[in-house]
């Protein structure tokens, strides 16, 4: 963590801004090593260019901050006290004051107008600047700490699947799978998934974002499994996509059609490609193949901390494929009343090229 913040605070000091004020539960925990959600209580990390950290979070939580490793100080607060006031008195006591921040940089993304307007009174005349970018630039290469926790992650998501298919029988609906899923993740010691499991049945399968509800599986449905899971505070993401006892012939061609985007795509996994080509090989070959209207989303994320994070894999973006970049390639085709097929696996570059983090069969499985 300690590199983390010095390469922040390195930042501060060349672009000449006072401070960063860090609300996000994410680039806290990225920057502290401490994961806290807070709800509506404030939790926030000061970065500065010379001086050390300070981190404020509610008085309930402080031990856990201590545990994680955070050995600065440490604002505490309970529910009766103001943690602005904290602030500006803990500011003071530092020998910085009100009036010396004149420049901070937040997540204006994430920082509310309300909160803004309590920084301002107890910081006036200050200027807001973004951390976004800068946040963004540090946490898309992943270290060697953190690629070890995202493949074991992805190793449960491939587990995660494997148990959803075993739970498929004819009759059984969509939200008793989802339970099948997250119960065995639960005995395997995952507290939590990285979002809301999806399961969808059938023409539900065609629903990009579908939610799964009492749709029962019948012979022929194409069956959607789209999860991932919290380890260690890093997220994985798997599609994959199979269809019930028997699959038709269009069935097999968007199925035929998906797979050979997703691994076209693969393979141009490697240092120094465009981003943007990544999609736009994708969806060529989809294209190509009549289907170009059925994919409306971007070929991938990025992926860690938050399971959507940077680098966004449109076909706009220039930037080139890094060693330690993480994110998803999801290619996929979502036909009204016929149903959809999504491919999707955890991907990380690599000197020589990508390691595909997620390893679950993407044959067209037919489950008997």
């Amino acid at each position: 963590m300690q590199v983390r913040l010095e390469k922040l605070s390195s930042w501060l000091k060349q672009e000449s801004i006072d401070a960063a004020f860090l609300t996000s539960t994410a680039n806290v925990f990225y920057l502290s090593g401490f994961l806290c959600h807070p709800h509506e209580r404030l939790l926030g990390l000061f970065v500065f260019p010379e001086a050390e950290p300070l981190l404020i979070c509610p008085q309930m939580e402080v031990k856990q901050a201590k545990n994680a490793g955070w050995s600065y100080e440490i604002l505490g607060y309970d529910d009766t006290q103001n943690p602005w006031e904290m602030i500006r008195d803990a500011l003071t006591s530092r020998k910085i004051q009100p009036n010396g921040v004149r420049t901070l940089a937040v997540e204006k993304d994430h920082l509310s107008y309300r909160r803004a307007e309590l920084l301002m009174s107890i910081l006036p005349g200050v200027r807001f600047i973004s951390a976004e970018d800068q946040m963004h630039q540090l946490r898309m290469i992943k270290d060697s700490k953190e690629i070890g926790i995202m493949r074991e992650a992805a190793r449960l998501a491939d587990y995660g699947v494997e148990v959803g298919f075993s739970a498929l029988k004819e009759g059984v609906t969509e939200m008793e799978v989802v339970a099948v899923i997250e119960k065995e993740l639960k005995q395997k010691g995952i507290q939590s998934m990285a979002f809301s499991t999806m399961v969808l049945f059938g023409e539900k399968s065609g629903l990009p974002h579908g939610i799964p509800g009492n749709r029962r599986l019948q012979e022929g449905d194409l069956v959607l499994f789209d999860l991932g899971v919290v380890l260690e505070g890093y997220c994985s993401d798997i599609t994959r996509t199979v269809a019930y006892r028997s699959a038709g012939e269009q069935q097999r061609e968007i199925y035929e059609t998906v797979l050979q985007a997703q691994l076209s795509a693969l393979d141009a996994c490697k240092p120094g490609t465009p981003i943007g080509e990544l999609d736009k090989t994708a969806r060529k070959l989809i294209e190509k193949a009549g289907y170009g209207k059925y994919f409306p989303h971007r070929v991938g994320h990025g992926l860690g901390i938050e399971v959507h994070e940077y680098p966004s894999l449109t076909s706009t973006n220039t930037q080139p494929l890094q060693p330690g970049m993480t994110f998803t390639v999801e290619p996929g085709i979502y036909v009204e009343g016929v149903g959809g097929v999504r491919i999707e696996d955890d991907v990380m570059i690599t000197e020589e090229g990508c390691e595909i983090l997620t390893n679950f069969s993407k044959e067209l499985l037919i489950i008997r």
